[in-house]
Order: C-alpha cells, then sequence, then structure tokens
C-alpha cells in the first residue's frame, strides 16, 4: 500500500462562515461544497487545491471529536488524509506493521468517502487519515 496523493488536510475552526471567507478572499480559492456528517458531529467546507483539498471542520457538538480538539488546543490542523486505493487493504497493512488504529473498519466521511483514522500515537503525533472511494 502506497498512498496516491493527499487527499486532504483538516483544519479544525470555531466559525465555518468566517473561515470560508479568509479562504475565499485571501487565498482566492473557491469553497465547492458544505456538508454535515452527522455520525461525526461536524460540518465541512471543501476546497479543492490542484490534486488535494482542504476541509474546514467545524464542530455541531462542543462534546464532538472538533469541539473537543478546539477546547484543547484551539483552531488549526487537525488531521492529514491521504487517498489509497483500497483502504481495507491498507487498514490491514498498517495494523499488522504495529500501528494503532482508532477505526478498525472504514466509515462513510465527507462527500461520501470511505474513512479511517490511524491514531496520533502510532504516527509520530499526527492524527492521519486513510480515504478511498471503494
Amino acid at each position: 500500500m502506497i498512498p496516491t496523493h493527499i487527499e486532504h488536510i483538516g483544519i479544525a475552526v470555531k466559525n465555518l462562515h468566517e473561515s470560508i471567507r479568509y479562504y475565499e478572499d485571501v487565498l482566492g480559492l473557491k469553497c465547492y461544497k458544505i456538508e454535515e456528517v452527522k455520525d461525526q458531529k461536524v460540518r465541512t467546507a471543501i476546497f479543492k487545491i490542484g490534486e488535494s483539498k482542504i476541509e474546514l471542520l467545524e464542530t455541531t457538538d462542543p462534546d464532538g471529536p472538533i469541539g473537543r480538539f478546539i477546547k484543547d488546543k484551539g483552531e488549526g490542523v487537525h488531521h492529514i488524509a491521504f487517498a489509497v486505493n483500497n483502504i481495507q487493504e491498507a487498514l490491514k497493512e498498517v495494523r499488522a506493521k504495529g500501528v494503532f488504529l482508532v477505526d478498525d473498519k472504514p466509515r462513510k466521511g465527507a462527500e461520501e468517502l470511505n474513512i479511517a483514522f490511524l491514531h496520533p500515537r502510532s504516527t509520530h503525533g499526527v492524527l492521519m487519515e486513510f480515504c478511498s472511494d471503494k
């Protein structure tokens, strides 16, 4: 398993609409989708930049993962997501190499992608996500 590219960088924000304005007005990017992912208690805004994306994440619940992240660490980079061809095989491979998983099996994320997170204690402090459309 070798990731094909960085699918997106997830950035935790307090206010989605204020953050969208920054990315559009200052950086010249265009938000092409706003979506709520209910089971993750988050609302996302997505920007395409080259082959990758920026995913802004606003909590819909202060006790959800993004709410807790912002409470503990403030706004900022939350995770890096890698595109993989086969998420099941990618998880199996990294698990065999001793990586701790947040998700033992894929679940649905934004844009209907299959996603799974790797625990930061196994990835040198960086929350990593695998994404695939299969």
